[in-house]
């Protein structure tokens, strides 16, 4: 079964998993609806451990003091809390992450696909952010992140309600500048 991919508009996919570090210690459950009236930030990644999911999470790690308080800001990977637990000692990241071990976030959100590296074809986590307004619905997607631009996508999406975007890369451009330019 293959989820339906959400648009900027649509109520976020509910969820209960657990919740690793920051006030939630060493495992507490979460919902989404835990936090109806704030703003949440998914940010799904493919794996803990690896090149660009580091540089990614230490990006976010780097610019904590001048994120946290805008939004509940979680990472989402099919890591389990231990690989989670040793991700976050490691590299002493200050925010939460979201074990989905039976993947129900990663396909309810639409991000588990079809990848291809170096011609080997496997499931996996598309490298993507979701903002979820007050309210519980998507207000803003990015898809395909670069790690390296990750923190960057975010101050503009926080700091500009008007940033609206669902790509990444050379190609993306915000509602405002494409408006701009007619």
């Amino acid at each position: 079964m293959t989820a339906m991919k959400l648009k900027i508009g649509d109520r976020a996919p509910e969820f209960r998993t657990t919740a690793i570090s920051g006030k939630y210690g060493a495992g507490q459950e979460v919902k989404l609806s835990d936090f109806r009236g704030e703003r949440v930030i998914l940010y799904f990644y493919p794996k803990d451990n690896t090149p660009g999911c580091t540089m990614q999470a230490c990006g976010l790690r780097d610019a904590w003091e001048e994120l946290k308080g805008s939004a509940q800001i979680f990472g989402v990977s099919v890591d389990s809390t231990g690989s989670h637990q040793k991700f976050i000692a490691k590299f002493r990241l200050p925010f939460p992450l979201l074990s989905d071990s039976d993947k129900t976030l990663v396909k309810s959100y639409g991000v588990w696909v079809k990848k291809n590296f170096l011609g080997k074809k496997y499931m996996g986590t598309e490298r993507t952010t979701f903002v979820i307004d007050p309210g519980g619905r998507i207000a803003k997607i990015f898809r395909k992140v670069k790690p390296n631009e990750h923190v960057d996508l975010l101050r503009r999406s926080i700091g500009d309600e008007n940033f609206c975007e669902e790509k990444s890369g050379p190609e993306r451009k915000s509602r405002r500048d494409r408006m701009l330019k007619k």
